[in-house]
């Protein structure tokens, strides 16, 4: 066995696909957890193996950062020998995932029930779209729909959202609940059943849009709230060669820093006003500054301010910034293939991915590592 990490010794059975589960999953295996991803037994198996854009070696990216350091055995959950062999595992288990829609399990015959009577320490985490109960539980979705239904797509249309948000808030909280769980167990010696619905989960993540909702009982109008261009100094700003400058800072040092190198400062306080109609004075002062320069002479210009600011780059400019080397966001592994790192630091006992991938492998009789 190798060096004791913060997860090392739990078990994790993956039933999920995609992305919520298989990102949660990834990063317990990425701090020494056991996962071992049970696949359809459809002859493809988890269906990013075959998504997106494939690396030089025929894999997909996508199924390369959510399954590094898994195992995996393809199983038909209808069979009643392959069936038993899942419960078998599940009988030495500390953590299921699941992302069927609800009920499936049950008619599987691998529910929370079924599991935890043979396993009463078993955490076993169910997502999906709206939840385990409530009128939309029966209702198929994915990340789009689920914003759709969220109110977050009101706020950007008719612009798609721009990140799978509901994917990844269902996938961080499940992780939260699944690591609160097995800290609960060690106390109580119980698992837990958790029901993470990926609706539930996005609107937990609005506490600073939802206060016109929430303190007045009215729908957003986003061209009057900060954090979608009403206030002008969270705004972004097209330059002279088309670029894009992100202002994303209005505290008042920030304000005063930026306005007396342009020479207003009257405007100073129009800053602190409240977002919407009473900031587009200072809106069209800053459009039409902008545009006098090229991006990069405004990265110079801004550059020795104190102001929070940022030019727009590309998905493909971030990773090749020196920034996300230093953090580790980019790794390669053996073949040169690169990787999105783990995004939390420990100093003690870090992540170590393992960039070995599952092959497809039907009913492959795997077994447990030992603890």
């Amino acid at each position: 066995m190798g060096p004791q990490m913060k997860l090392s010794g739990i078990r994790v059975l993956d039933l999920s696909q995609f992305l919520p589960g298989p990102h949660l999953t990834m990063t317990m295996a990425d701090h020494g957890a056991d996962v071992i991803m049970v696949e359809p037994a459809n002859g493809t198996g988890e269906p990013t193996r075959a998504m997106g854009v494939k690396a030089r070696d025929g894999t997909s990216v996508w199924f390369r950062n959510i399954a590094r350091g898994k195992r995996a055995t393809a199983l038909d959950l209808k069979n009643p020998a392959q069936r038993e062999f899942f419960l078998a595992l599940a009988d030495e288990a500390d953590v299921i995932v699941e992302a069927f829609r609800p009920g499936v399990v049950k008619r599987l015959g691998i529910d929370y029930d079924t599991v935890a009577a043979r396993n009463p320490g078993i955490v076993y985490c169910a997502i999906s779209a709206f939840g385990q109960d409530g009128p939309l539980r029966d209702k198929p979705a994915h990340d789009l729909a689920v914003q759709a239904l969220a109110g977050t797509v009101d706020l950007v249309k008719p612009a798609m959202p721009n990140l799978v948000a509901a994917d990844m808030a269902a996938s961080l909280t499940a992780l939260s609940a699944i690591l609160l769980a097995l800290l609960a167990r060690v106390r109580t010696g119980k698992g837990d059943y958790i029901d993470v619905a990926m609706f539930d989960a996005l609107l937990a993540w609005t506490p600073n849009i939802s206060g016109g909702v929430l303190g007045r009982d009215e729908a957003p109008v986003p061209a009057y709230m900060r954090n979608y261009g009403g206030q002008a100094m969270n705004r972004l700003y097209a330059t002279k060669d088309g670029g894009l400058i992100a202002l994303a800072g209005n505290e008042r040092k920030f304000c005063q820093s930026l306005l007396a190198t342009l020479g207003r400062p009257d405007l100073v306080d129009l800053a602190a006003s409240e977002p919407g109609p009473a900031q587009q004075p200072l809106i069209e002062f800053f459009t039409a500054a902008f545009r006098g320069k090229t991006r990069a002479e405004w990265e110079e210009f801004l550059a020795p301010l104190d102001l929070c600011w940022a030019p727009v780059q590309t998905l493909k400019d971030a990773f090749d910034d020196p920034h996300t080397a230093a953090r580790g966001m980019v790794l390669k592994d053996a073949t040169g293939n690169r990787h999105i790192g783990p995004a939390a630091g420990f100093r003690n006992e870090p992540a170590r991915p393992d960039f070995a991938l599952p092959p497809y492998v039907s009913f492959a009789p795997l077994a447990w590592k030992p603890r």
